[in-house]
């Protein structure tokens, strides 16, 4: 295992791996091959093949972004040719991988790999877009949006290995994650898991994330939704009891509701929740997101929002959400699709029926 290597300029984010830093001191530094064996100890034919890996896997549009970026952030008294570069690029490719911190890897990666690991899950990279998007084919055989990735973190993905893309030369260039991104994610729910049990090692960025928005609702990270599965339920006459528009129109108030870092006790006051700041600085985003939330339950009656709350954003079970609303059994699969029938019109009606663009 190589030691990190330290070269001038800020300090790279803690995440970059070795490979990524060997090569960023030798192109934008012009450290030589022999100089940077030294300082790791290690025969230079190994860091000459890092350093050409590296530059073979810049035909990937994030990989190129990615480099690009740390270079920028990192050493902008070395990088001039490379920050006139960035600058160059589609605002898609250019965010900053270089401000991307270790604890907001972690918590995004988690969610965002859980998702690619899907069946017929794709990360969608399209070069006039701001953000990347996850998209999985439904039981209709359409495609379903689960997630959007912000583009510094599909950077740090790609960067990381955890994500590759067979054919980086297409227009929009398809990702799926790879033996080390599923290493990664039973690294991370470990993590998580230790955390919910209060088996930490000590308090940090990740700690305090997860007390602002409460551990009960990480579970809206979890692979499967409540919609996914009744998506694929039949009636008696073999039709899906949710079409595909109306579990869109969920997983749509769902992907709003995870953008929006709701606070704790969503499910007692989703409003008050939904103010809920602590200590961290919204970004614009966020508060974006909170305001879509806040007005597609609004448009909801009473009982409708507390199924669609509780359904697509708190992903609790029908028989769960019955118990707690006191509805007779078998009335929630009935409310819940009026829910979402209502939600789908507010959405035609407010932003278009496929929505804004992404990012």
């Amino acid at each position: 295992m190589t030691m990190m290597t330290t070269i001038p300029g800020k300090e790279l984010p803690e995440w970059v791996p070795d490979p990524v830093r060997h090569y960023l001191s030798h192109t934008v530094l012009g450290t030589s091959i022999r100089a940077l064996a030294r300082r790791c100890d290690v025969h230079p034919s190994t860091i000459m093949r890092q350093v050409r890996t590296c530059e073979a896997r810049r035909d990937d549009p994030l990989i190129d972004a990615g480099l690009r970026a740390l270079s920028v952030a990192s050493y902008p008294d070395f990088n001039t040719e490379s920050s006139e570069m960035l600058h160059s690029l589609p605002v898609s490719l250019s965010a900053g991988a270089g401000h991307v911190t270790q604890g907001r890897l972690n918590r995004e990666a988690l969610h965002i790999l859980r998702r690619l690991c899907e069946p017929g899950a794709i990360m969608a990279v399209a070069r006039d877009m701001n953000s990347a998007v996850i998209v999985r084919e439904d039981t209709n055989c359409g495609a379903l949006r689960t997630a959007v990735v912000e583009a510094d973190i599909a950077q740090a993905m790609a960067l990381q290995n955890w994500v590759s893309c067979p054919a980086p030369d297409a227009r929009i260039v398809r990702y799926h994650i790879t033996g080390l991104g599923r290493t990664e994610l039973r690294r991370l729910t470990a993590a998580e898991e230790n955390k919910a049990s209060g088996f930490s090692d000590g308090a940090g960025e990740e700690d305090d994330w997860l007390r602002a928005v409460g551990v009960a609702n990480a579970r809206f990270i979890a692979t499967e939704t409540p919609l996914m599965g009744l998506s694929r339920r039949r009636d008696k006459n073999g039709q899906p009891f949710l079409n595909r528009d109306l579990a869109r129109a969920g997983e749509r108030l769902r992907e709003d509701y995870v953008l929006s870092q709701p606070g704790p006790d969503a499910a007692d006051d989703w409003r008050a929740a939904l103010s809920y700041t602590g200590s961290i600085v919204l970004h614009p985003a966020t508060i974006s997101a909170r305001a879509r939330v806040i007005a597609a339950l609004d448009d909801l009656a009473p009982g409708l929002q507390d199924a669609a709350l509780r359904c697509c954003c708190l992903l609790e079970g029908l028989e769960v959400t019955e118990k707690r609303m006191g509805w007779s059994a078998r009335s929630g699969k009935i409310v819940l699709r009026i829910s979402l029938q209502r939600l789908m019109r507010h959405y035609e009606v407010t932003t278009g029926k496929f929505g804004p663009r992404i990012g």
